[in-house]
């Protein structure tokens, strides 16, 4: 097991998992508040525990999330939901971009697309999804994200576009 998933099994015994304080997107830039969840100082955020994956690193433009694909995800025909990839996706590809946000602004994602590659099922084990910015405007921004299985195969392939919002405070 590795330890990205015990921290998560941890992380769920516990029930830790919340949001960022609204006040606290005009003290903080969006790459300190992203490094608040992976340090612990905020917890991670509902979806991830109700999908079961967790943000594991952060750095400017970049954000990488692990998740374990479960049988509680499966669609009719027993391969994981597309939506599942998708909310993880959307997760890495937000993320990245809020990592640029300034002091007092924050992103929400406009629209977003996701190619799935290959199936996924529970016995994909550990998946790495990486969000990285490719383009950082005034009000907008994009990015995009692959979605890997644990040999390193692609399994999604995706890309957004944020809004850059300015927090009244």
């Amino acid at each position: 097991m590795s330890e990205y998933r015990k921290r998560m099994e941890g992380i769920w015994r516990l029930g830790q998992f919340g949001i960022i304080p609204p006040a606290d997107i005009t003290e903080y830039s969006g790459l300190e508040l992203m490094h608040r969840i992976l340090d612990g100082t905020y917890p991670q955020p509902p979806i991830a525990g109700t999908l079961g994956y967790i943000l594991t690193e952060v750095g400017e433009g970049r954000t990488v999330f692990r998740g374990w694909p479960k049988f509680d995800y499966l669609n009719p025909m027993g391969t994981i939901h597309g939506g599942w990839a998708a909310t993880i996706m959307d997760s890495a590809l937000a993320a990245s971009v809020h990592t640029t946000c300034a002091k007092g602004e924050a992103s929400t994602t406009v629209e977003f697309k996701v190619n799935l590659l290959r199936p996924i099922v529970p016995e994909t084990g550990e998946v790495v999804c990486e969000g990285r910015v490719v383009h950082r405007g005034r009000n907008l921004a994009v990015s995009e994200a692959t979605l890997k299985g644990p040999e390193g195969k692609v399994l999604a392939f995706g890309t957004e576009t944020c809004s850059i919002l300015r927090m009244p405070g």
